[in-house]
């Protein structure tokens, strides 16, 4: 059985290489004989990854003007009204590797939630058309997200695998049929744990990832998040440690957390980790805090998974979803435009400390039923491949 894991963007992103590198196992498991592919926009992060059968280059290739192709894609557009021919084109050498594989797994996570994407309807029209099985891997997809194409493009699918409860509410209320509830892989990967660095306090270090889509989203957020620093370090003897999870030119967590340390370095009692780990190695780190303050949701989910007391700032439904299905409430989980209020951010914070104990009671419950939710993912893929 050869399975092509697809739109997949690269491993700088340490929450995509949790994804992948947590879905290889949890698939084996299930289908022993799988041979498990990634196709890839950044090839060259993702030799990280073991497990992995081959990695596909398949960065896009753009029309050139005045060229037979540049042609043909206008024809499409200005008569056909569509341009498939252009998204065709671009992602080329994605199509070329459809009569290689069985199983196709589209494994954004959250994709589906930043608008239309008629390229990837495209490419799993071509992926249909030529007969093979598709499936949604572990996605999150919000009510607000669900336009008519969208849908049209969802219900194609032959497994949809939802990674939280309200995103499967969402598409079941479309009539989209094959949804199956699981949980993020992630809860089930590893950690390598590291050498502490200098100042890191044993059980009384804190957490805080920041990431530059908050803050596009809702500038003022940074002088709260700045006021939220300050009150802990007034108020608590913890070390701060800065964790940065994805490091993407334009999208970079560490370049924003550097303007944090550079602001309360002289403290003494804040550190950022290095932007040259893994996901497996940041995971270690997180999984020894005391507790955790992130905006990035596979450092929330590494968090968790340790039962590590957890506040979310500022996301979208798979922060909220996750958090419903471990507490039951959206428990401090605050929305994008909550996060620039500082006394919001402090009472959380509050909470949170006053309730850690509560809380870490609650994960070591709950988190090895999510973590059984996480691996029903791949007996539910293997039961499709069955039919």
């Amino acid at each position: 059985m050869k399975i092509l894991m697809f739109y997949h963007g690269g491993s700088k992103n340490r929450g995509c290489e949790a994804i992948v590198r947590s879905g290889i196992p949890i698939i084996q498991k299930y289908i022993p004989n799988a041979q498990i592919s990634l196709a890839s926009l950044d090839p060259d992060s993702d030799v990280i990854i073991p497990g992995l059968h081959k990695i596909h280059d398949v960065r896009r290739t753009y029309i050139k003007k005045y060229t037979i192709h540049w042609l043909r894609s206008a024809y499409s557009v200005k008569v056909l009204k569509n341009d498939n021919y252009t998204h065709r084109f671009e992602n080329r050498k994605l199509l070329d590797l459809i009569p290689q594989y069985d199983v196709f797994l589209s494994i954004g996570g959250d994709n589906y939630c930043y608008g239309e994407q008629p390229w990837l309807y495209e490419v799993d029209r071509c992926i249909k058309k030529a007969g093979k099985k598709l499936v949604l891997w572990g996605a999150s997809i919000g009510a607000e997200d669900l336009t008519a194409s969208k849908i049209a493009d969802l219900k194609s699918l032959d497994l949809l695998l939802v990674r939280e409860t309200y995103s499967q509410k969402a598409l079941e209320s479309k009539g989209i049929a094959n949804v199956k509830l699981c949980a993020d892989g992630a809860f089930t990967m590893d950690k390598e744990e590291l050498a502490l660095p200098e100042g890191w306090q044993n059980g009384n270090t804190i957490g805080f990832n920041y990431s530059p889509l908050v803050y596009k989203r809702n500038p003022e957020s940074v002088t709260a998040a700045k006021k939220l620093l300050q009150h802990i370090l007034d108020t608590t003897n913890s070390t701060i440690c800065l964790t940065p999870h994805v490091m993407i030119s334009g999208n970079d967590d560490y370049e924003t957390l550097l303007h944090f340390y550079d602001e309360f370095k002289k403290t003494g009692r804040v550190i950022l980790l290095p932007n040259t780990l893994n996901a497996i190695q940041y995971k270690g780190y997180i999984s020894r805090m005391r507790m955790f303050i992130g905006a990035r949701t596979h450092a929330t989910i590494a968090a968790y998974s340790y039962g590590v007391p957890t506040m979310v700032l500022g996301y979208s439904v798979k922060s909220k979803g996750i958090a419903y299905d471990i507490f039951g409430e959206e428990k401090l989980v605050l929305s994008i435009s909550e996060i620039s209020d500082a006394e919001k951010l402090i009472a959380k914070f509050e909470e949170m400390k006053n309730e850690e104990l509560v809380l870490q009671s609650t994960l070591k419950t709950k988190i090895p039923q999510i973590k059984e939710m996480s691996y029903k993912a791949g007996a539910y893929l293997a039961e499709m491949v069955k039919k």
